[in-house]
């Protein structure tokens, strides 16, 4: 309050501006920044965009997002202006998603979007990519992530218990947004597989089911941590239809350990491909061993004895693979794709990139 009022700010305006935006219905629980025109203004300054320019619909709810209330929102969601590129990367490359422009937004799995920023812009803008990658205590990762989250719910008007059909959720669900650790990495950045030169900002995502840990820190063998990794991604509660999708965030010494037995991130998709899967018996005791027309799991009891490969193919497309956390321990994370990945990067256009953030 004292250092508030040294700098002539008025907390009860500000508390009053922020109970504004909960009685409008705009916040995704946690307080909001009001969005002022003077403040928009300066997040359109930072890209060279039309403010009407439409980039993203959904045809079913009759609802288009344009860049100015796509900047409206990341002013709201907390973002600096100068982080409003990256949204609009973030965003486009989310658009790319067949999913987002289904029923993605609206699933009963509550999906959550994955971004992953690559390039000088981490560092210019302060994105986390080392410990706690996944965690709090970052304003770039955390507001760019939040901007998408508030875009979805205001633009397109998809709110819990209304439109949006989340049985249970996931946890975190507006906050997935990591910055790929290049420097540890030993493979060349995800976003250069995605057809974007290296050294260049850009940012890939796409949408998640869920997140779950793989710690394996005691073996030096690159078969035995794969078939780690290979029995996490084939859990049994994972699988919906014939196949399923995934992807792996890599810490930096599992990624290292890989790479120096010789595999790269093509050998990798490879391996986990040949190995990842159930076999019919495993999934007939948990009623997964049906095979329907429509690409639905039920039970069966009927097939014979043989394994069912959960990956549809080695191609990138299906297993998305990225490094990023710190290099003090062999924790990684298993992601499960909402469905296939597009596996494009989008460029990070910008008129200015200005000042680091924390």
């Amino acid at each position: 309050m004292s250092s508030a009022n040294t700098l002539g700010l008025d907390p009860d305006a500000a508390q009053a501006a922020i109970e504004h935006c909960y009685e409008q219905g705009w916040s995704d629980g946690l307080p909001l920044v009001p969005a002022s025109r003077p403040l928009v203004d300066r997040f359109l300054a930072t890209v060279s965009r039309q403010a009407d320019e439409v980039i993203g619909v959904l045809p079913q709810l009759d609802r288009a997002v344009t860049v100015e209330l796509a900047a409206i929102n990341a002013a709201m969601a907390g973002c600096r202006p100068e982080y409003f590129p990256v949204v609009l990367a973030a965003w486009d490359a989310l658009v790319r998603e067949r999913s987002t422009g289904g029923g993605g937004w609206q699933s009963t799995s509550g999906p959550a979007p994955l971004i992953v920023v690559n390039g000088p812009v981490r560092d210019e803008l302060g994105f986390n990519r080392t410990g706690g990658v996944f965690g709090p205590g970052f304003r770039a990762n955390a507001t760019v992530a939040r901007a998408i989250g508030l875009i979805v719910r205001n633009v397109y008007g998809i709110h819990p218990h209304v439109l949006e059909q989340a049985t249970q959720g996931l946890p975190g669900r507006w906050s997935i947004c990591v910055a790929e650790n290049e420097e540890e990495s030993p493979w060349e950045p995800l976003s250069a597989e995605g057809g974007i030169p290296a050294g260049t900002s850009a940012v890939s995502a796409t949408l998640l089911r869920t997140c779950e840990f793989v710690d394996n820190r005691h073996t030096g063998s690159a078969e035995q941590l794969l078939a780690d990794f290979a029995d996490t991604i084939s859990r049994s509660g994972a699988w919906i239809f014939r196949h399923a999708s995934a992807g792996i965030v890599f810490c930096p010494e599992h990624a290292q350990l890989l790479a120096g037995a010789g595999f790269d991130r093509a050998q990798v998709r490879a391996w986990l491909a040949e190995h990842c899967g159930r076999t019919v018996r495993d999934l007939a005791r948990v009623g997964k061993d049906g095979l329907g027309d429509n690409g639905v799991r039920h039970a069966s009891g009927e097939r014979p004895e043989g394994f069912d490969r959960l990956l549809p193919s080695a191609d990138r497309e299906h297993l998305l693979i990225a490094v990023a956390g710190a290099r003090n321990a062999g924790i990684s994370m298993v992601v499960r794709l909402f469905s296939g990945w597009s596996g494009a990067a989008v460029p990070v256009a910008a008129r200015t990139l200005v000042g680091r953030s924390s």
